[in-house]
């Protein structure tokens, strides 16, 4: 016994089969169109280049809280937060900054027929591709009609990549030269002070009583630390957010030092009156001159960082001309647009058939499909007429 589904199913495939011609031809004739349309499209083409993910090499800034700390956290550990190091560098190479570059210096705006820079700025990042691999590679594709410009403006994003990475080295290496010039140029004046204080003061009986390089080692030593230790957090300040462990750690240290020189200031010296002048004075100078020769050493290291080139892009791919296009894909549009046809035509043909046995079964229905037929009917007439010019 058959079902009703089993009836279906061979209905169907009783009015596909007398329509097999025209589900054969239809498809290969849409699909043959769909071919010779692909020919008129532009082609383009796909050049692509890549980078390891940079790696910054030791700056000032991580000398400089090496020197002064000894803390296993550096500068650069505040980027640990970045799930992904290469994260950053592809958030660099999609920047304004570059894509700017790139639209001066191809002239893309006139390449692309638009007359403002935004506009260029989203036609150029639909064309672009840039991803960074879990392998450490970042890859970078451009697309164009013109295979030798896609190459070059594939390699410009690597030159402008080193570019914007040596700005941004030079201005962080600026900044901290600057800071540190400011600080020595003070505590050079200080320490002026200190010795012209120093050669005023006398030397009596009671100052030889007093063992100056005793009295004030411990506490120069101390202070020297307590700068050391405010260099420390404030430069740590530019790196790491109030709630990173290693900042908090350094305020503790520094908190620690503090309270440890202000036991030792109030401890009672046995000496005499003028021996307790000339130690507090020798103290004073001895503390600004290992304040300066500390500021002197991290402000020729920022010099030696502010005359770096900033952080070398080691290409492992260069961009090559592409060989073969990468757009329109004929092969595949041309299937894709067959199939379509067929689905259509199957379609049409299995629910004009179910119209038309409604209509047998049902005649009230069939006469409102024969209605709406000669109506329809009536008015492509009536275009038909307007068009040709008839009144």
């Amino acid at each position: 016994m058959v079902s009703p589904a089993d009836g279906d199913f061979l209905d169907a495939s009783l009015t596909l089969a007398e329509h097999a011609r025209l589900l054969i031809l239809i498809p290969i004739v849409v699909g043959l169109l769909t071919l010779g349309i692909t020919f008129l499209i532009t082609p383009t083409f796909t050049a692509t280049t890549s980078i390891m993910t940079p790696q910054k090499s030791d700056s000032a800034a991580s000398l400089l809280l090496g020197s002064l700390s000894g803390l296993a956290g550096t500068a650069a550990g505040s980027l640990a937060g970045l799930k992904n190091p290469a994260d950053q560098w592809v958030g660099l190479l999609q920047s304004r900054t570059i894509a700017d570059a790139l639209i001066n210096k191809f002239k893309l705006r006139e390449r692309y027929n638009v007359e403002y820079m935004f506009k260029a700025r989203k036609i150029l990042a639909k064309l672009t591709d840039i991803q960074a691999g879990k392998d450490g590679l970042i890859t970078i594709d451009v697309l164009d009609e013109d295979p030798e410009v896609a190459k070059q403006m594939a390699d410009s994003y690597v030159d402008e990549l080193q570019k914007l990475s040596r700005a941004v080295a030079l201005t962080e290496s600026s900044q901290r030269r600057a800071f540190f010039e400011e600080r020595l140029k003070d505590t050079q004046n200080k320490l002026d002070q200190a010795a012209a204080a120093l050669q005023k003061s006398g030397i009596g009986q009671s100052t030889f009583k007093t063992d100056p390089g005793a009295a004030v080692d411990a506490v120069a030593r101390l202070r020297g630390q307590i700068v050391a230790a405010e260099v420390r957090v404030s430069v740590m300040r530019n790196y790491m957010t109030e709630q990173s462990p290693d900042l908090r750690l350094a305020q503790k240290e520094l908190s620690s030092l503090r309270q440890q020189l202000s036991q030792i200031e109030h401890v009672d010296d046995p000496a005499q009156a003028g021996g307790e002048a000339y130690v507090a004075k020798y103290r004073d100078f001895k503390y600004y001159e290992s304040l300066y020769e500390l500021i002197a050493k991290q402000y020729e290291l920022a010099k030696i960082d502010e005359a770096r080139d900033g952080t070398v892009i080691q290409v492992v791919d260069h961009a090559v001309v592409p060989e073969w296009k990468t757009n329109p894909k004929r092969g595949l549009m041309s299937g894709l647009a067959a199939l379509l046809s067929l689905i259509l035509t199957g379609l049409y043909f299995l629910g004009r058939e179910s119209i038309r046995r409604r209509a047998v079964a049902e005649p009230a229905a069939g006469a409102k499909f024969v209605a709406l037929r000669r109506a329809l009917s009536l008015r492509r007439r009536r275009s038909a007429s307007r068009s040709g010019g008839l009144p």
